[in-house]
């Protein structure tokens, strides 16, 4: 009964949501340890990433304002982005600001002139077995292989596409 109620409820979902909600309602594991049979687990959220216009602005607002632990601005040329964390104690807000003419971020600000929420980091405990799994599973990536992110790990975006329209990152951890 449960399988069918299930199925009927995945039926309408894009297929990042329907991985999610068939992981959220398996029976036989929590979570964390991901699908039976699967050689990759879901880890838990590690940031919310944040594109700014005004990355000072940005920063005092969280430091000076609302009291939080900042890091210091990390220009990651690769990436084509300056970071800053902000420690929120359970995960933390990654703010990023364009850094060069060919920054992914540069074009979702001048789209959101005000910044916004740009995407969401899970962590994985095999990025490379997560990669393999979820293009099986249709899920498109917006690299072939993974890169080295902020945190000097391994990192791979999911398209928003396949996401619900959200940019997923996925960390090894």
């Amino acid at each position: 009964m449960a399988s069918a109620v299930l199925k009927v409820a995945v039926a309408g979902l894009s297929r990042c949501s329907a991985l999610t909600l068939m992981r959220a309602h398996s029976t036989t594991a929590p979570l964390h340890q991901g699908l039976p049979g699967s050689l990759w687990k879901l880890g838990r959220l590690n940031h919310i990433a944040i594109a700014v216009p005004d990355m000072e602005k940005a920063t005092a607002l969280y430091r000076d304002v609302l009291g939080a632990t900042v890091s210091d601005k990390v220009p990651l040329p690769e990436h084509g982005v300056y970071t800053v964390f902000v420690e929120l104690g359970n995960t933390k807000l990654e703010l990023l600001h364009p850094l060069g003419e060919k920054s992914p971020i540069a074009g979702f600000l001048q789209k959101n002139k005000s910044g916004g929420m740009h995407h969401i980091c899970i962590e994985v405990d095999d990025i490379k077995a997560a990669i393999v799994d979820l293009k099986a599973k249709n899920i498109r990536t917006l690299s072939e292989e993974p890169r080295i992110g902020a945190h000097g790990k391994p990192v791979m975006f999911l398209h928003p596409k396949d996401c619900d329209g959200v940019l997923v990152e996925l960390e090894e951890a």
